[in-house]
């Protein structure tokens, strides 16, 4: 990575998130630049491009993917929740166990591939508790709080909204709110999910409208950022708008780009 900024040149941030699982890339994606944000979604439970690659297949295999995939897609969660408790009947051993272990194998990559400095928020399918055992010193993690680089200040709000998908960290509206407010007025609002605009939370392939955050949206248009900065919907309608003053950019799907989105000043 470049060395921190001083005196008058240019500071330069890149940005990925939906990572799952794509350590190879990630490796290389602070290239050049004076720090790495990473907006969550390290883990890959199940690829919805490649129904074999993720947790699931590994535990259930590909055909069992491909049906659970065909479910949800479908919108058909409460089958899919059955489908998927049938499967875990069949297993022996702890669920929550093995999901911990296969987690945790995930994260030794993802987080031995960060470059210093990084600065990460979580994402709707990572396990919080688990992140302070793989964060080295060269990490940050924030969620709810805010640090300067480069001379602007950066807010980090992690996590999703309740949804009938029930990944592991999806909190109450409330809950999301208390952090923005928290954040206050930054110059970068950082998030996993988007405000609750149509255009950015609709997904093209999935053919399905995201959770958006209403919070979000209201702390664009009250506080004016320079830019706000998301992930989450893969294959939205419209990956960058204006809200008023701010910059509304999904900073794209790495898992499948392996390309970061860089933002320099």
């Amino acid at each position: 990575m470049a060395p921190t900024p001083a005196g008058n040149r240019r500071a330069r941030v890149h940005v990925v998130s939906d990572v799952h699982g794509n350590a190879r890339d990630l490796a290389r994606a602070g290239d050049g630049a004076d720090a790495l944000i990473c907006l969550g979604d390290l883990v890959l439970f199940l690829d919805y491009a490649d129904h074999s690659r993720g947790i699931f297949p590994d535990l259930f295999g590909a055909e069992n993917a491909d049906r659970i995939v065909a479910l949800r897609t479908a919108r058909r969660y409460e089958e899919a929740r059955e489908f998927g408790a049938r499967l875990w009947a069949g297993i022996d051993g702890d669920r929550a166990g093995l999901i911990e272990q296969a987690v945790r194998k995930q994260y030794a990559e993802m987080f031995a591939a960060f470059p210093t400095p990084t600065y990460a928020t979580y994402g709707n399918v990572d396990m919080p508790p688990l992140w302070p055992e793989y964060a080295g010193p060269g990490t940050t993690v924030l969620d709810g709080e805010r640090a300067e680089i480069g001379g602007w200040v950066f807010g980090f709000v992690g996590g999703g909204l309740r949804t009938p998908m029930r990944t592991p960290y999806e909190i109450s509206d409330e809950e999301y709110a208390a952090k923005i407010e928290a954040v206050g007025e930054v110059d970068v609002l950082c998030t996993h999910i988007p405000p609750e605009v149509p255009e950015l939370v609709y997904d093209t392939v999935a053919r399905r409208f995201e959770r958006g955050s209403r919070a979000l949206l209201d702390a664009i248009r009250r506080t004016r950022p320079r830019y706000s900065l998301f992930g989450h919907v893969h294959q939205p309608l419209v990956r960058r708008m204006r809200i008023g003053a701010t910059e509304c950019v999904n900073v794209g799907h790495f898992a499948g780009s392996g390309k970061p989105w860089a933002l320099q000043w």
